[in-house]
């Protein structure tokens, strides 16, 4: 049994393991022990259990942490208002939110490794390719306004800014359909 098939979540599975390296253990030195060391041994085990028993309460609020972290991660993400993209320098979807697949009129699976270009009106493509080329020349936030249109879809203006990472040089676009605003002269 290797250490892929092991479940360190079923203590008796545990157990059995350990009594297997135990009696491996004991053919190696079989000694006789006094009743002293016999007692500072169990001394030691039972720190040493209480010891494992706070590091366990301790992964366990570790683990809570990070399980409300990536709800909140997900809310923040999946349900934004907003259109959330990850590009390459090609435009190739690698990461998207529900808002933008609702946007580009698909479902997210579909979109997923597909180029961003093919939804990118013909009037709009030289903008938004100087925008992506801007962004990985300069690694400084870019914004621009383009249209969006894909086969029945109606064209839809958004408003988009995006930023390079340094780490994977991946391009972070946010994008709002503008369709429905008017900009109002008194503002």
């Amino acid at each position: 049994m290797n250490n892929e098939e092991i479940d360190f979540t079923n203590s008796s599975m545990l157990r059995s393991k350990a009594e297997l390296k135990l009696k491996g253990k004991k053919k190696q030195g079989d000694e006789m022990l006094t009743e002293i060391e016999v007692k500072k041994l169990m001394y030691e085990l039972q720190v040493h259990q209480i010891e494992l028993e706070m590091q366990n309460e301790e992964l366990r609020q570790a683990y809570n942490t990070t399980e409300s972290a990536l709800k909140k991660y997900t809310m923040l993400y999946d349900f934004s208002p907003m259109g959330y993209l990850t590009l390459d320098s090609e435009a190739t979807i690698y990461e998207l939110n529900f808002t933008a697949a609702e946007i580009l009129g698909d479902k997210r699976i579909i979109l997923l490794n597909s180029n961003f270009k093919l939804f990118v009106e013909e009037n709009s493509k030289r903008v938004f390719n100087r925008f992506l080329n801007n962004l990985y020349e300069t690694n400084e936030k870019k914004s621009c306004h383009i249209k969006l249109g894909y086969g029945q879809n109606p064209p839809c203006r958004v408003y988009m800014e995006g930023i390079v990472t340094d780490d994977d040089r991946k391009c972070l676009i946010s994008f709002v359909d503008t369709s429905g605003f008017e900009m109002e002269d008194n503002l």
